[in-house]
């Protein structure tokens, strides 16, 4: 900002802020400053002046003060007594004799393309450009070897004697290559360098004594002690990112203190290369200085980058307080005993009515409320679908929020399941008074040419409730789920009487009609069809319903098996709440047919395919990349030969391997989009073989829960965990603890890591393993103890498969033996006819 502020700290008490009188001076020299510098800058005097560097100018500056009668009379002023005005943009400088002269200080400054102007005091001497400077580095000099040291861009540490830069060819004459060679001047030549490997902050230059000098670096993770002709003193690896550092003598013979501070807000002391002293400072420092300030010696003064100076001193204040002595009184250990009994009485007491927490609102904070609108929206908000129909309807779903006390930081969070989108699904409140109602709208439609696997949309609210003890809040979660309509996916369409799949549901009812159960599929003149329905989904597939006039049976049957879900789980839910409003209390569905698990599998391998072929596809575009970048360097050197080569048709390679390149980045691409789609279209498959396990076996809500996160673990694939591996293990965890068949199996442990397996045979093995245990009699529970006993006969055609390796074993030695060594029978069959794929059949 351009203020120059010159201060005299004065000690203060502990607990006093500061003093108006320790700024003596503040002017506002307009231009930045860069950096400022006490020497004798003025010729004819050997009096101290101020060196300020601004990006354009180099002011040098007088600071004289006027004495006062009173006190705070004392006044200070600044008078300019020359300044440079720079033809390059400056970066930093330094100072001191250059070339051994007496009595005055020379100025150097650092442009930031890497030119050295050097200043005779009020005469401009030479500039030379430093060899191969791409950044400014920090910039040092050193009077007892008469040289520049700095970091150059290449990280290394390059220093330059100043006779070698004043008898070395003029920086104007740089760009006439004729002059130089000619001979008119000298090569501007190194002295010596050493290769850090790492940029520096700061180089400082120390000599405690006549015989050694060392030149400090400071890098971004190592700090370099270096002798006068560039060899490495000592090296210290820094545990944080420093800021700036200061050496200084050291009161041990032959060692020198440093001082670091770091961006933790920490100053570390390093009596060469061992920690000292730690200290923690309330702000990074970007500048350290050590001084003696009114005979307060060794003041270690900081300045933070928003300009907070502070001065400050090792060690703690003496502490004057004395603790009072304590009488002495002998301690009746029977009444503590009493006391403590009854303490713990009113703590138990306490804690049966209450519990540990203090009771609160507990959901009245927030309710949350959703309303699906039972109409399309007049004008349709779907954008950029990929449905292939004309006209995509879209449906207003509204969140209702209301709250009884005051609350902060509410974010309401909406999710459908993809291939649905929602035109807005993130909503924040800063605050809501009590007793307010806020109402948000949104719309959802269809964006994917495929179907969703549920129709159940999810609204989270989090906020914060203030109590008086955290003003800020407690963070709260609350939810609320809708369900959109089936129309929004779904149209009426022809019913067809031929399908490839084909699921019967049975109910302890009476038929109801379609046209009751499905009012906005069918109309009311189809007298002679009302048994049967026909649904064409916005994605293409379609799927009929019939319903049985003589019995209490409905049949979904469709081309796709993954279609069959959307349909049979609507029709479940509206006969539920059809007999529901009758006051029918007793209704239930039930499944005997056959488990479609072949079709599973196939859902499973064509998911699994698409992984596989991801992987393939990433390793080939890898290698591509690594043989483009590798033809890039090869072409790189032959253009900057200066012998020019031919290409040997290295062009048309680099073009062929860009055109491989960007293929198989497009098929990279192309492949996970059909790996979402596969995995959304596994999903539906998946629930309907949960629900139809659940109807099978008659499971409970918490059975069918169980079913539920182990064979849906996964929103959604990722590279790095996917859905086959994750469900083998949670099936094979069940299998192993409440399904397992004795003792010896609870005993086995399960792989701690997942890992993509090499196919699905083991996965798919597992899955008809638990069908046959669940047939069997095992029932679902999360208690490791609990062998459900497995006497039940399995309905008929059920092929068995081995359970263990023991099994195995046991089938190739004897594959006519019968076995009755569980609690159930084990028919064997040769070993070529048994299929760890095969399913429950009928």
């Amino acid at each position: 900002m351009g203020y120059l502020r010159i201060f005299n700290p004065h000690p203060i008490k502990t607990g006093d802020g500061a003093q108006a009188a320790d700024l003596l001076l503040e002017v506002h020299l307009r231009d930045p400053i860069l950096q400022v510098e006490v020497g004798k800058f003025v010729s004819g005097t050997e009096m101290l002046h101020l060196a300020v560097l601004h990006s354009r100018k180099l002011c040098i500056y007088s600071v004289s003060g006027t004495l006062g009668n009173v006190e705070h009379g004392n006044q200070y002023q600044i008078k300019l007594m020359y300044e440079h005005n720079l033809q390059r943009t400056a970066c930093n400088m330094t100072y001191g004799p250059f070339g051994g002269v007496k009595g005055r200080d020379l100025i150097c400054i650092q442009s930031m393309d890497g030119m050295l102007m050097v200043f005779e005091q009020e005469s401009y001497a030479f500039g030379r450009f430093l060899p191969g400077s791409l950044l400014p580095g920090p910039l040092a000099y050193s009077s007892r070897t008469d040289s520049f040291i700095t970091v150059s861009s290449c990280q290394q540490v390059e220093s330059y004697k100043y006779q070698v830069l004043a008898f070395a060819t003029d920086a104007d004459k740089r760009q006439e290559t004729e002059q130089q060679k000619l001979g008119s001047g000298k090569r501007l030549v190194v002295d010596w360098t050493l290769n850090i490997g790492e940029q520096a902050l700061d180089i400082c230059i120390v000599s405690f004594n006549q015989s050694a000098s060392s030149v400090f670096v400071l890098g971004e993770r190592n700090f370099f002690c270096l002798k006068d002709n560039g060899q490495i003193r000592f090296m210290k690896k820094l545990d944080c990112s420093p800021s700036c550092f200061l050496p200084y003598c050291s009161v041990s013979e032959g060692t020198v203190n440093t001082l670091i501070g770091n961006h933790n807000n920490m100053l570390h002391i390093y009596q060469d290369v061992t920690l000292k002293w730690a200290t923690q400072l309330p702000h990074v420092p970007v500048a350290v200085r050590v001084g003696c300030l009114h005979d307060l010696k060794g003041v270690i003064v900081t300045l933070s980058d928003d300009g907070h100076l502070q001065c400050s001193y090792l060690g703690t204040d003496p502490s004057l307080f004395q603790a009072p002595k304590v009488e002495s009184r002998e301690l009746n250990y029977d009444e503590l005993d009493t006391e403590l009994k009854e303490l713990q009485k009113i703590i138990k007491d306490v804690n049966k009515s209450q519990g540990v927490w203090p009771m609160t609102e507990r959901e009245d904070d927030l309710k949350i409320s959703a309303m699906v609108s039972s109409n399309f929206d007049s004008v349709s908000q779907a954008t950029d679908v990929e449905v292939g129909t004309d006209l995509v309807p879209s449906v207003t779903v509204k969140i209702t929020l209301q709250n009884q006390v005051a609350l902060q930081k509410i974010k309401l969070s909406v999710y459908v399941q993809p291939p649905l989108v929602l035109t807005c699904d993130q909503f924040t409140f800063e605050f809501m008074a009590p007793e307010m109602t806020r109402t948000v709208g949104f719309s959802v439609y269809l964006k994917g040419s495929y179907t969703p696997p549920e129709l159940e949309g999810n609204a989270v609210v989090s906020y914060s409730r203030p109590t008086d003890r955290n003003p800020d809040g407690i963070p709260r979660v609350t939810q609320c789920k809708f369900r959109l309509p089936l129309k929004l996916v779904c149209l009426p369409g022809q019913p067809s009487k031929t399908a490839s799949h084909k699921l019967t549901i049975e109910t302890n009812k009476s038929p109801v009609s379609l046209l009751s159960l499905f009012p906005g599929f069918a109309s009311q003149s189809e007298d002679d069809q009302v048994n049967v329905m026909g649904f064409h989904f916005l994605g293409g597939s379609r799927v009929t319903l019939l319903a049985s006039k003589t019995s209490q049976r409905y049949r979904i049957q469709s081309e796709q098996f993954e279609d069959l879900w959307l349909i049979t789980n609507e029709l479940i839910i509206r006969l539920q709440e059809y007999f529901e409003k009758q006051g029918i209390k007793d209704f239930a569905c039930s499944f005997s047919g056959s488990m479609p698990l072949q079709e599973y599998f196939e859902l499973i391998d064509h998911h699994f395919e698409f992984r596989i072929n991801g992987e393939k596809l990433e390793e080939l575009l890898s290698e591509r990349a690594v043989q483009f970048r590798a033809i890039q360097r090869r072409l790189l050197t032959r253009f900057k030969d200066k012998t020019p080569a031919p290409l040997q048709h290295l062009d048309t390679l680099l073009d062929g391997t860009y055109k491989q390149v960007i293929a198989l980045a497009d098929a990279v691409e192309e492949n996970q989009d059909n790996l979402f789609q596969s995995f959304t279209r596994l999903k539906s498959a998946t629930h309907l073989v949960i629900l139809l396990i659940g109807l099978w076996q008659k499971l409970s809500a918490d059975q069918m829960a169980i079913l539920e996160a182990a064979f849906l673990p996964l929103q959604q694939d990722t590279p790095e965990l996917g859905w086959e591996e994750t469900v083998d293990a949670a099936i094979s965890h069940l299998l192993k603890t409440c399904l397992s068949k004795n003792s010896k199996e609870q005993a086995l442990n399960l792989s701690s890591q997942l890992s993509m397996p090499k196919d699905t045979s083991r996965l798919k093995k597992h899955i008809t393993l638990l069908c046959d245990r669940l047939a069997k009699g095992g029932r679902l529970c999360l208690s490791t103890d609990a062998v459900a006993p497995q006497t039940m006969v399995m309905p008929g055609g059920c092929a068995t498969i081995p359970e263990s390796d023991l099994e195995e074993r046991s089938m190739e030695q004897d594959s006519t033996e019968l076995f009755t060594n569980h609690k159930h029978l084990i028919v064997e069959t040769p070993r070529a006819e048994v299929s760890p794929l095969q399913g429950v059949s009928e």
